[in-house]
């Protein structure tokens, strides 16, 4: 299947290569989101090879340079807009002329200006490429966007506050919105758009229905017990909130932006006759969001990419600082980046710890025996192999790769012992299963659980996990209980907090003898696989996905927006005439092509999920074991992911609307005023014009200044350096092709 990190590698190097100036050499401007962007999938050598010479900020005083033309790869705000049209409205021009390249559409009212304005005889193109989405691995995308989780799931401060939160949260969800269209326009795929509908609580946060949010109730009449179809659309209207769940927001406004993209681009979807991906069918967008399983957030998970995010101080999920020997024996702090580039990882990250840990070894062992580094026997235990790497300074790249998952097996083996999490673990698996080891239900689950609440050895982080676990599994307990469990746990204040912001999110916390449970459609399947004591539980999108390519995922829960997929295959019509330019599919890379006439690449139907308010590490691992499970290719999105502590600390917050959070440490503002969504983008996406430089009078013994020294001593580029440290970098050495590329027909709006 192909890689989410390589499609947009492979657009935006497509981007790069299409501006092919008459001197060969281009001027590369970015803002600062689309420099993050293009630095996630490109280094800086990357962007040097397509013959540029000059990587610049758009929000930075440069010097004009009217000797060559700029590629601007930009968001589509208005600050943007009118930084272009100053950049031609001088007595001298920027530069020779500009190919305009905006990260998603680009607001009608914007491309009027831009083209009524004195910059419109300096314009060579405009394309847009939607492409803001990041892609953080093969299979995992994500919107970064871990203050929607307050937005969406905070009370509203009091009933006046109601409607300007219900606006703010509808703000949110069409940003969002746009983003996943980007992703379903990279894979040139209008999907079949399903959406989560839960049937154990009402819509939450700001989306609760409320009088203020509400339209006006219709006219009582003696015909208020005819259907719903009959009593008319005020009838209707004024019902619509109670199933205005988040979910189905976003669905409809996802489906919207996807028909308006159609409209613009009527070859959307389609691909030409006889070319496999004529024979791929039509994808499904599945939408559902945290509420779906609040068991998986404070689950203790063993294998190795969840297990090392969970109890590592692992940043953003990808870099780990550890202590690293040198060769001289001295040992030094060392930032690693976890990401798709480094094998071992990949290789690792989805299998049980235990394995984990016996297939590093083995690994090892095999990279001693080849290259004959040592006389004897291999490493027999995680400290056998930290002594011979020691040993290891002429092999620099193994030595680092074997550490760096050395030291975090370790780390996490000794956190395991320490912090008793076999007992832990134990109880956490019977609440969140409903059942023992041994398949029986849990008779002395309480027993169990008390002197771990009591002990000083279990730190409260896991107190709090247990105490939500338990009471979801008994969904909900007196409050008696639950003030006894906060006793035993000595759980501070806003540890209590945790557990009682679970009923913003749909969980219930408190019953009496006379409530009834509350029935949840989707169960948790059992695994016959073998399977260890501590991981049994499967999340509840496992058997979404299951349910949903059986065919047997019940429509009341998981309804369609639009249209279903039919039994009877799709008819050719859709599927059949050529893209225009504009369609990025027809630039495929020469491996998606058979050598011979049998097509060596198995083409799958995709599926594409996305959890509104953060997905965990376990549901990222279940994708991509499902995929082949399934034989389907599985994409998993998200506003965020999160770890257990990171889910815990957002929940302590959760009642004061993000105050003190690291996402939201100032809280959720409140606006009063209506506002586009123009700019509520320009917002999102405003920066600052940095201040022109102080230039001084140069004396006859001066040195250079600064720019000018840049611009005499060419900086060495290092293949492995981000493009996110190298806007105003210049190269003067080039070692690029002369081979001139033709710019696609139709690719232009003007």
């Amino acid at each position: 299947m192909s890689s989410l990190i390589t499609l947009v590698k492979n657009k935006f190097l497509e981007v790069l290569r299409s501006v092919n100036p008459p001197g060969k050499w281009k001027i590369l401007v970015v803002d600062e989101h689309s420099q993050r962007l293009l630095g996630s999938v490109l280094k800086q050598f990357d962007v040097l090879e397509e013959n540029v010479t000059l990587i610049e900020s758009i929000s930075n005083y440069r010097d004009p340079q009217p000797g060559f033309e700029a590629l601007y790869l930009l968001m589509p705000t208005s600050q943007n807009v009118d930084r272009i049209i100053k950049d031609f409205s001088g007595a001298t021009k920027q530069y020779a002329g500009a190919h305009l390249f905006f990260i998603e559409g680009l607001d009608e009212q914007l491309f009027q200006r831009l083209t009524s304005s004195a910059a419109e005889p300096y314009l060579r193109g405009l394309r847009e490429v939607f492409l803001n989405f990041w892609a953080t691995e093969a299979q995992v995308f994500s919107i970064q966007e871990p203050a929607t989780f307050f937005g969406l799931y905070s009370p509203p401060r009091s009933d006046t506050a109601f409607k300007a939160a219900r606006v703010r949260v509808e703000e949110d969800l069409r940003f969002a919105a746009k983003m996943i269209s980007n992703v379903c326009i990279a894979f040139n795929e209008f999907p079949f758009i399903r959406y989560y509908m839960p049937s154990h609580h009402p819509p939450l946060g700001a989306l609760k229905p409320h009088a203020s949010t509400r339209p006006p109730p219709p006219p009582e009449t003696s015909l208020r017990w005819r259907t719903n179809l009959a009593r008319g659309a005020e009838a209707r209207a004024y019902e619509a909130p109670e199933s205005d769940h988040a979910t189905k927001l976003l669905a409809f406004f996802v489906q919207n932006a996807l028909e308006e993209y159609k409209k613009q681009n009527p070859d959307f979807g389609k691909h030409p006759p006889g070319s496999p991906e004529a024979s791929r069918p039509r994808a499904t967008l599945i939408i559902t969001d945290r509420t779906i399983d609040m068991v998986a957030p404070f689950l203790h998970e063993f294998t190795y990419q969840a297990m090392v995010n969970d109890l590592l101080p692992i940043e953003d999920g990808v870099k780990y600082t550890y202590k690293f020997q040198s060769s001289v024996g001295t040992y030094e702090d060392k930032t690693a980046t976890l990401s798709d580039s480094d094998t071992v990882w990949t290789e690792l990250r989805h299998m049980h710890m235990r394995e984990a840990i016996d297939k590093l070894m083995a690994d090892f062992n095999k990279f001693v025996q080849e290259n004959a580094v040592f006389k004897g026997e291999g490493a027999a235990s995680l400290n056998d192999m930290k002594e011979m790497l020691a040993n290891l300074p002429q092999y620099q790249e193994q030595r680092e790769k074997f550490s760096l998952h050395l030291n975090m097996a370790q780390e996490c083996m000794a956190i395991f012992e320490r912090n008793k999490l076999p007992l832990v673990a134990n109880v956490e698996q019977c609440c969140a299963t409903g059942v023992t080891a041994e398949g029986k239900t849990p008779k002395h689950l309480v027993e169990e659980m008390v002197p771990l609440l009591d002990s000083r050895e279990v730190v409260n982080m896991n107190k709090v996990r247990i105490v939500a676990l338990y009471i979801q599994h008994r969904d909900g307990v007196p409050e008696e209980d639950r003030r006894r469990l906060y006793q035993h746990a000595r759980l501070t204040l806003a540890e209590q907090d945790v557990v009682n912001a679970l009923v913003h999110m749909g969980v219930r916390i408190s019953r009496t003898a006379a409530d009834r449970d509350s029935k949840k459609k989707i169960k948790q399947k059992s695994s016959n696989d073998d399977e260890y004591e501590l991981s049994r539980y499967r999340p509840v999108l496992r058997a979404v996905l299951e349910e949903h390519v059986a065919g047997k995922l019940d429509n009341s829960l998981f309804p369609y927006v639009k249209e279903a997929p039919s039994a009877t295959p799709m008819p050719s019509s859709l599927r059949s005439p050529p893209p225009q330019p504009t369609s990025l599919r027809s630039q495929k890379p020469s491996w998606h092509r058979a050598r011979s006439g049998v097509s060596q690449v198995e083409i799958r139907g995709r599926i594409i999920v996305f959890v509104v308010g953060g997905t965990t590490f376990s549901e990222l691992r279940e994708c991509y074991q499902l995929s082949s499970a399934l034989n389907k290719d599985i994409y998993l999105g998200s506003t965020h992911t999160i770890t257990p502590r990171q889910f815990i600390d957002d929940l302590k917050a959760l009642e004061l609307g993000g105050v003190g959070s690291k996402a939201l440490p100032n809280g959720l503002r409140e606006r009063q005023d209506a506002r586009t969504f123009q700019e509520y983008y320009d917002e999102k996406y405003y920066t600052k014009d940095a201040p022109p430089p102080q230039r001084t009078v140069p004396t006859a013994n001066s040195h250079p200044a600064p720019r000018e020294r840049e611009r005499l001593e060419a900086p060495k580029m290092s293949p492995t350096n981000s493009l996110s440290s190298s806007v105003n970098s210049t190269a003067t050495t080039q070692s690029g092709k002369d081979d001139k590329k033709k710019k696609r027909g139709g690719l232009f709006r003007f």
